[in-house]
């Protein structure tokens, strides 16, 4: 204990404060190394030490049953109202009758519920420039029901569908918990874990456990992305209770609480490599969705007012629109590898609202494209708006960054 560094020492007295002891296995430190951040990765101090490995992936710790852990508790913000059974409690009855047996936690620095204050105000704000279609009155349906009844959304991006469940909960008042979900989201990211704030091991909720208990709206951004890690949520898609196991609680959606997972694919994966990142869903994870609402593009007539409602002029909106049209048609018959979504739109309007140039606004906004698709794009627009002269473009870097109107998708 002596020959410790103190970051060593916070480690160790961070994995008794989790309830573990010795032997320790790779998955454990890991766990403790990202609730804490005082690792990026499981030490190699215990690792490599070759007097702790006791085989592949579980390692000792005697300091384990040396370290103390402080006996003063901090002052903390009033604790969090929920539906649960304290730590201190060994036994917890399920819904179902069974009994679970809490961990026992002697640290006194552990503290309960959330922290860092107030929870801020998370019902989003209501966008001026939105435009209601597609699913939009479905799904406000669902929330305004206040059911537990979980909604997959799934289309192309750039089409709207993270907005359409945020103004969704704007105008019926209801708070989202959004989630961005990735290949690295885990259990911790999603139900909550130990966290190292000022010294003392901490317990956060997760927003998935927050929305339940707020009876909130819980958003799963780009659910395709998410690896196995994301079966975690299966009790919580079946409406039922999450038995928070690392600090014995159970906890019991409220009312209000749902579901809306939006994605780019339907859980099978991308076969022509566009969403690079997305990975074929478990089957069982996705029947917890009861419906499936296929988001396409707005039709030209609506996108023409979402445009207008960006800032700009009716004529020019209906050229963008019938030349989006053109594109998207090409690309569905396999013509063309890429499309004008409706953000890419928005993002056109904002560009000549500073540059004050279509040719110029367009072009920076296609820039991403390879040279002879943007190049196609160009020459159909000048095809599609008469009054367009192509020009030849400066010799500036088509990256520039713009802050126009918010692109409201």
């Amino acid at each position: 204990m002596n020959n410790l560094k103190p970051r060593q020492l916070d480690f160790i007295k961070a994995l008794k404060s989790g309830g573990y002891k010795s032997p320790v296995s790779r998955q454990e430190l890991a766990s403790v190394c990202e609730s804490t951040g005082l690792y990026a990765c499981p030490p190699s101090w215990i690792t490599q030490d070759s007097g702790r490995i006791i085989e592949r992936g579980l390692y000792e710790v005697p300091e384990l049953d040396s370290v103390s852990t402080p006996k003063e508790t901090v002052a903390t913000p009033a604790p969090v109202q929920c539906s649960v059974n304290p730590v201190e409690q060994q036994v917890t009855q399920t819904p179902q009758g069974a009994v679970a047996v809490a961990p026992q936690m002697h640290t006194a620095s552990l503290i309960m519920g959330m922290t860092g204050g107030e929870r801020e105000n998370l019902v989003p704000t209501k966008f001026s420039g939105y435009v209601t279609w597609g699913h939009f009155k479905d799904a406000e349906a669902v929330v305004k029901s206040r059911q537990f009844y979980p909604i997959f959304v799934t289309g192309l991006s750039g089409n709207g569908k993270t907005l359409m469940v945020e103004q969704i909960c704007a105008k019926l008042k209801r708070e989202c918990y959004r989630v961005n979900i990735t290949k690295q989201t885990d259990e911790d990211d999603l139900l909550g874990g130990f966290r190292l704030i000022n010294g003392n091991t901490v317990w956060q909720d997760g927003p998935v456990v927050s929305a339940m208990k707020a009876g909130g709206v819980l958003l799963l951004d780009e659910v395709d992305l998410a690896s196995h890690n994301i079966m975690c949520l299966q009790p919580v898609l079946e409406g039922k209770g999450v038995f928070l196991k690392k600090i014995g609680q159970w906890v019991t959606p409220a009312e209000g609480f749902t579901v809306f997972a939006t994605a780019n694919t339907k859980g099978k994966g991308s076969d022509d490599g566009r969403f690079i990142g997305t990975g074929i869903l478990n089957e069982a994870f996705l029947d917890r969705f009861p419906i499936t609402m296929e988001q396409p593009y707005a039709t030209p007539a609506t996108e023409k007012k979402i445009l207008i409602k960006a800032g700009c002029e009716s004529d020019f909106a209906h050229h963008l629109t019938k030349w989006a049209e053109i594109i998207r048609k090409s690309f569905y018959e396999g013509a063309v590898d890429e499309i004008i979504s409706t953000r890419r739109l928005v993002d056109i309007v904002n560009a000549f609202g500073i540059f004050s140039d279509k040719n110029k606004a367009i072009a920076f906004c296609l820039a991403r494209f390879d040279d002879d698709t943007k190049e196609a794009f160009l020459n159909l627009y000048s095809k599609v708006d008469a009054d367009m002269q192509m020009g030849d473009e400066e010799d500036s870097p088509a990256t520039a960054s713009a802050t126009g109107n918010e692109c409201p998708f």
